[in-house]
């Protein structure tokens, strides 16, 4: 039996014998609940990030956290908006209080290298609060040497890999909502959960530059997805997932001087 990188599956002396020489990073994955469009499931923005987690920690002998699997409120041009039904989000303070705590907790266990790597664009700047205060109240107990590497996953797709998977143009992270990327990597990693023939035919979602509140629901695909997966393949799914695992395992590595 390999051995398991899920700090949830190892007994408490194991995980203290994995951390003792103080240079084993730990990945916590940040997602969401979320709906994705009539074709996919509400789960993939923490099973995406937490499948790159296992990934990269098995490559450069990391552990990966329990994901926080509530993210902060949808957006409607990032998400499609949070009053779609099975989208369960947490208020931006939540947020960045439990994953300071647990920052704070590993840091307790004699973690110094911690990753976050997010899978829901709305966390990113509640996360990155819960980073700064985490290393501001550490600093004040005397723990100077902690570093945080923050990161959306989506980020390390290279251009060559861009071509490839959308040949025909790129709309936008924003409006790859339940489109090309998310369809193909969940194809790839979670076929059973994807419904291929459900996949929304609709051109992308056309936005203004500005945020109306309160939000108006007929603006927004009745799909939910903010762009069609047609385009996407299990095929293509592998390409970018193995390429996220590789360059962020690479960054990790450099970062973290392992």
């Amino acid at each position: 039996m390999s051995e398991t990188v899920l700090i949830s599956e190892l007994p408490w002396t194991d995980y203290d014998k994995r951390l003792a020489h103080g240079r084993t990073p730990v990945l916590l994955p940040v997602g969401a609940l979320e709906q994705h469009g009539p074709h996919l499931p509400l789960n993939c923005d923490t099973v995406i990030p937490l499948a790159v987690c296992e990934g990269v920690a098995k490559r450069i002998g990391a552990l990966v956290a329990p994901p926080l699997e509530y993210g902060y409120k949808s957006q409607p041009r990032s998400g499609g908006g949070n009053h779609f039904p099975g989208t369960t989000s947490l208020d931006g303070n939540t947020l960045v209080l439990m994953t300071r705590d647990i920052i704070r907790e590993f840091a307790r266990h004699g973690v110094r290298k911690i990753a976050i790597v997010v899978g829901h664009t709305e966390n990113l700047m509640f996360t990155t609060e819960a980073c700064d205060l985490a290393l501001r109240d550490l600093k004040a107990q005397g723990v100077t040497d902690m570093k945080i590497i923050h990161m959306g996953y989506w980020e390390f797709m290279t251009e060559p890999t861009m071509r490839k998977v959308f040949p025909d143009g790129f709309p936008s992270w924003n409006l790859e909502h339940a489109g090309v990327m998310e369809t193909s990597v969940m194809l790839y990693l979670r076929k059973n959960l994807v419904d291929f023939g459900q996949v929304p035919k609709h051109p992308p979602a056309d936005f203004p530059p500005y945020d109306i509140h309160p939000v108006e629901p007929h603006r927004i695909p009745a799909s939910g997805a903010l762009s069609s997966g047609q385009t996407a393949t299990a095929e293509k799914g592998k390409y970018m997932f193995d390429e996220y695992v590789e360059t962020i395992a690479e960054a990790l590595k450099k970062e973290f001087a392992l």
